[in-house]
């Protein structure tokens, strides 16, 4: 296993220094699934949810935090993200909305958590927007599938087997 970069010579937590990194382009997608009763996803799909457009409040609330990450995941970087978008497809079998997010930055550092945030906090808030008529609803399958850029180069997930 390699050093764990966020750690000292003691043990202790510390900001990695990305000072003396390349800025270059870098990029990160994560993905996740809510899942929900047929009859959650079709107030969705109808536009009939009591608290508003579900996915149009899911999608501010994902770009939102994708900005706010350093504020939220000790020891995370504040970045001048260049884009984050979220992103939904609705699924019938099984019922549930798959959420995608893409953050990018030209900087010293990735996008990884602001992009699995982004997530989170869009699979939340569609919880949240939707408790009332189905508490039963989770979500899983947060990981990150994509990300370019910095010395690492890139990482492409392996596809997920289906169900």
């Amino acid at each position: 296993m390699s050093k764990l970069t966020h750690l000292n010579d003691k043990g202790e937590a510390r900001m990695v220094d990305v000072g003396a990194k390349q800025v270059t382009q870098r990029t990160a997608t994560a993905e996740g699934f809510v899942a929900m009763k047929a009859e959650t996803l079709q107030l969705i799909e109808a536009g009939t949810a009591k608290k508003g457009d579900v996915l149009a409040t899911a999608r501010i609330a994902g770009i939102m935090a994708a900005k706010k990450t350093h504020e939220l995941i000790p020891l995370c970087h504040p970045l001048m993200i260049t884009k984050a978008t979220v992103d939904f497809t609705a699924s019938q079998a099984p019922p549930g909305i798959r959420v995608e997010a893409t953050v990018a930055v030209t900087g010293q550092t990735g996008v990884e958590m602001e992009a699995l945030t982004a997530i989170s906090v869009a699979c939340l808030t569609i919880y949240d927007m939707l408790k009332a008529a189905d508490r039963e609803m989770s979500f899983s399958g947060v990981r990150l599938i994509e990300k370019h850029g910095g010395k690492s180069g890139s990482f492409t997930a392996e596809p997920r087997a289906k169900a």
